[in-house]
């Protein structure tokens, strides 16, 4: 059971016989009455977004949820192909299934499977990836007056972040997928 008092960011319960996920929760004390929590949840099978008020300490259950790692394969008319490394079969997900990994997408790579009543619901990046750098603008000294001066670039997934000024065109980085952002330039 996981209690109001336990909550967190990214933490996971069953209200209403569905996963949810808490965005950010906010903890009240008025001055008359009892403790309360508003939270911002995301349904993990919808994905829709909503707010709910809990008293504080109330208990929920915690979802029923397994992991599985799978390769990402192939995109086909809208359809993004992964194959289980355990027994090879091929699973298809639409775009709002890997809506948190679509950023990242690249053949090959391993991704995490968050299943649900042995349904598959949602799509996990590795923690950090590392992607090659496809187009940047080059970058001049003497733009900075600070010293930590950024410019974009754009990456083979297409996702476009801020990066340091010595970031080249081929380049390969080592990227934070929870936040999309530079770490470090990876020597190869």
């Amino acid at each position: 059971m996981i209690s109001t008092t336990d909550f967190k960011k990214g933490k996971k319960i069953l209200f209403n016989n569905e996963p949810y996920m808490v965005l950010d929760y906010v903890s009240v004390k008025p001055g008359k009455g009892g403790a309360y929590i508003r939270t911002k949840m995301k349904n993990m099978l919808t994905g829709l977004v909503h707010e709910e008020t809990f008293r504080s300490g109330e208990k929920f259950e915690q979802p029923d949820l397994e992991y599985k790692n799978m390769q990402y394969l192939y995109e086909d008319n809208g359809l993004y192909n992964f194959m289980d490394t355990d027994s090879f079969e091929q699973f298809s997900f639409n775009k709002d299934q890997i809506e948190e990994a679509l950023n990242f997408l690249k053949e090959q790579e391993i991704f995490n499977i968050v299943y649900f009543n042995d349904r598959p619901i949602a799509v996990n990046p590795p923690m950090f990836m590392e992607l090659k750098v496809t187009q940047t603008p080059p970058g001049v000294r003497g733009n900075t007056a600070q010293g930590g001066a950024t410019k974009p670039a754009t990456l083979e997934t297409g996702l476009v972040l801020q990066v340091p000024l010595f970031v080249n065109e081929g380049d390969i980085l080592k990227i934070d997928t929870r936040t999309n952002e530079y770490i470090e330039r990876i020597n190869k």
